[in-house]
């Protein structure tokens, strides 16, 4: 099989690489930062199609992850997902996808909508990955790429999972920064996600139990470059979410994280081309917010363009 090099060491990065590996081929993932330094390592992180095109492909994609999702919650402690009740405030399902039908227990309540979905807890999971990623022949290193064609020396497929890097690196000038800002207080005992977010909304309201932590969101800031946390904005996302459930309001805060998720005008990107010197890049990029609910589909459909 040939030899690929993935670039890009986030989820999407990450997944892509680990079923190319499968596969048979020789990968090697070119990072510039170690995965629990990347925008995936941020994230909340619960399944969910959430700011992310084309909208009659993001179906398809989410529910192949949401299938895998649900068998990797049998090895918690392994993968880092787990199966969590809770409620999206306001959803209906008639006003989402074809895609919301096949939500097993899904219960539509005065309230919004009720169901068990997958929960990520991203650094945890992000090290599965690399590892299964080795388990499989290949390797992940730490290092800055200035151009496709230094991978394409190298092998001769490119597989561009750069995020927020397509748009200097393709380059692609409709991908875009869409701020995220969270804060991680003590969990004062509750195991419940809840998420009440308008798709246009430039704040969100949202809490996800995860090991060690409760995650409070959050913002959705188009075109902010900024990863630097915001105090008072800090202010306000614990504001929002203790008015949901009061006793966050007394818990204690142990960190503030920043994410910039990689959106563009176009949606999700998956093509490929013929570089200048001969070598093939694949694409695969463009996720917005759904990074993680898609990265298997779109990592299954990426690999299809490299075999």
């Amino acid at each position: 099989m040939s030899d690929v090099i993935v670039v890009g060491g986030g989820v999407s990065g990450l997944t892509t690489a680990m079923v190319l590996a499968g596969r048979g081929h020789r990968v090697r993932v070119w990072s510039r930062e170690p995965a629990g330094d990347t925008t995936s390592a941020v994230a909340g992180a619960l399944w969910w199609p959430y700011r992310i095109e084309p909208l009659d492909r993001v179906g398809d994609w989410s529910l192949t992850g949401l299938r895998w999702y649900e068998e990797l919650a049998a090895r918690p402690e392994e993968t880092g997902v787990r199966l969590v009740d809770g409620l999206h405030r306001g959803e209906r399902l008639a006003a989402l996808g074809p895609w919301a039908g096949e939500l097993k227990g899904a219960v539509e309540s005065s309230d919004g909508l009720r169901c068990r979905l997958p929960l990520i807890d991203m650094p945890a999971h992000l090290e599965w990955l690399e590892g299964q990623v080795r388990a499989a022949g290949g390797s992940v290193e730490r290092r800055t790429v200035a151009s496709f064609g230094e991978a394409a020396a190298e092998a001769g497929t490119v597989v561009n999972c750069a995020g927020l890097g397509a748009r200097e690196l393709v380059p692609d000038a409709g991908v875009r920064p869409v701020r995220g800002q969270l804060v991680l207080v003590e969990n004062p005992g509750i195991r419940e996600w809840f998420t009440e977010a308008g798709p246009e909304s430039s704040e969100t309201t949202y809490f996800f139990p995860q090991p060690g932590r409760l995650v409070l969101g959050g913002t959705a800031v188009a075109d902010d470059w900024s990863t630097v946390p915001d105090p008072r904005t800090a202010e306000e996302i614990v504001a929002r979410c203790a008015r949901v459930r009061p006793e966050i309001a007394g818990a204690r805060v142990i960190g503030h994280r920043v994410g910039l998720r990689p959106a563009r005008d176009a949606g999700v990107r998956i093509e490929a081309e013929t570089l200048a010197g001969g070598g093939r890049l694949v694409h695969n990029y463009g996720h917005g917010g759904a990074g993680v609910t898609v990265a298997l589909g779109c990592a299954r459909e990426a690999a299809r363009l490299v075999d």
